[in-house]
């Protein structure tokens, strides 16, 4: 029997805006402790020690708009064999479980699944452990296990699990009922009463247990997920959901979808029960979570980056790219980045979704992605445009190559600033090292690749009547990205 990590990190958020986009969301945010949560969230089993062992192969189920820097930054920290299976859409946490599920059962192995969000924080990774090894034992004789968090306050944000009496020798309770987000007043009485905990999200079953679940409660969503992993295709190290049939499935959570149901269907044979857990966890929803979890000085502040402050308390200031400079404020949120700056006070920052709700509405581009840009041979980060012109910073990691492509719209200058650049360009190869320049001409195939054992560093001055990351034609590609086919421009953005 071995304990599988599943790692969902499918999610597209933008409560910690402006550092969380659409299409860089807080997992891959780097908040606490110099890991990113994903990172953390993987790093967190590495080490434990139980009666089983931990699989050495991570299950991570996440969005295809992310999945190279999900893969790079899983790798960063030392897991190079991961199953990554790309949701096509999103259609919430049962689906994503059962397809991991049935990933886990591919070599007839019934695993013990440990599910776990990619974007929580948990501060005592011992304590974490123990609670595994706690409702290990449930697990493995059938048993759904979620881990309940005791609650510190009354807490309005959470949903809560109403629990039983204690059922075997590990301190395991009995699962009575899954409550929604409460009022203040209710809130207070379930810690009063001792007999709630928040739901934490984390789970642990057998894979065929949740399966067998799945197909009972839900055989329309057990059916989709079935077609849609046995139609996938492998591209490069992802697994690709087949999106037709992924597309008709039905949405919904694990709680809804299975956890809920367990304690009015007896027959099924399957019980849910709840390990209670203390381990400094938080799930970092808004940005008054961050600063609760955070290291603060004297004053209650919590400073990250080039931050002056004065005459200022309990508050979370943020620099990402410039110096922010804080004079008497109290329980205020500032958060910089290169493209965008937040300021508002702590009590506020859960209605942030209407700031976001603005942006969109007004079609500003930093609710999508950030200035900096990633992409699996390195990353762009675009520092000047205009009306006919735009200039990147553009950083080629060791090995990385740009697939051979055209651009119909624009020409491109190239000056490396350093490392070693073999270039493509139409029928011609050349060697540019620093301070060494091309250009590359409207119309002609050009390709970029990064020759040393450092990263490449060079500034593209683009000019053009159409400067759209869609102008690009791809002829070839080492990364498994779409060729062949040449975006259609709009008439009007190039009129």
């Amino acid at each position: 029997m071995l304990l599988q990590p599943v790692i969902l990190s499918g999610g597209s958020g933008t409560r910690l805006w402006p550092l969380s986009r659409e299409k860089h969301p807080k997992q891959l945010l780097s908040l606490f402790n110099g890991e990113t949560m994903l990172q953390a969230t993987a790093s967190r089993v590495k080490h434990f020690h139980g009666k089983v062992a931990v699989s050495e192969q991570l299950i991570v189920v996440c969005n295809e708009e992310y999945r190279f820097i999900t893969a790079e930054q899983l790798r960063t920290v030392g897991f190079e064999n991961c199953s990554l299976l790309l949701e096509p859409i999103g259609r919430n946490t049962a689906p994503a479980v059962t397809l991991a599920a049935m990933e886990a059962m591919r070599n007839g192995i019934d695993s013990v699944l440990l599910i776990m969000p990619a974007d929580h924080n948990i501060a005592d990774t011992e304590a974490f452990h123990r609670a595994i090894e706690q409702g290990l034992s449930q697990a493995i004789h059938g048993a759904m296990v979620t881990f309940g968090i005791v609650p510190d306050r009354p807490e309005t944000g959470y949903g809560y699990i109403q629990v039983g009496d204690v059922i075997d020798q590990n301190g395991v309770l009995a699962l009575h009922n899954f409550v929604e987000k409460p009022c203040l007043d209710l809130a207070k009485q379930y810690v009063d009463g001792g007999q709630h905990v928040w739901n934490s999200g984390i789970f642990m079953m057998r894979a065929s247990i949740w399966l067998k679940a799945i197909a009972h409660f839900n055989s329309a969503m057990w059916t989709c997920c079935k077609n849609s992993i046995s139609n996938a295709k492998i591209d490069c190290d992802f697994i690709r959901i087949a999106t037709e049939d992924f597309s008709h499935c039905p949405s919904d959570s694990i709680d809804y979808a299975v956890m809920e149901k367990l304690a009015t269907s007896p027959t099924l044979g399957i019980t849910g029960c709840v390990v209670p857990l203390q381990a400094g966890w938080s799930d970092v929803g808004a940005w008054d979570a961050v600063w609760q979890v955070s290291d603060k000085d004297a004053a209650g502040n919590s400073l990250r980056g080039d931050v002056l402050v004065e005459d200022s308390r309990n508050c979370l200031l943020i620099s990402d790219s410039r110096l922010v400079a804080c004079l008497g404020l109290d329980d205020v949120i500032v958060v910089e980045t290169p493209d965008a700056v937040l300021v508002t006070n702590k009590a506020n920052t859960s209605n942030i979704k209407r700031i976001i709700s603005r942006l969109k509405e007004d079609n500003y581009q930093q609710t999508d992605n950030h200035r900096k840009v990633f992409r699996p041979w390195g990353h762009y980060d675009s520092v000047d445009s205009g009306e006919h012109f735009q200039v990147k910073r553009i950083v080629v990691k060791p090995g990385g190559r740009l697939s051979m492509q055209m651009h119909q719209f624009r020409a491109e200058h190239w000056v490396v600033v350093s490392g070693t650049a073999r270039v493509t360009r139409g029928e011609e190869q050349m060697t540019l090292m620093a301070n060494e320049s091309t250009f590359i001409p409207r119309g002609v195939k050009h390709r970029l690749e990064n020759l040393g054992d450092t990263d490449l560093e060079l500034i593209e001055v683009q000019s053009g009547s159409y400067l759209g990351e869609d102008d690009i034609v791809r002829f070839d590609d080492i990364y498994g990205r779409e060729v062949g086919v040449q975006v259609e421009m709009l008439k009007d953005a190039v009129s």
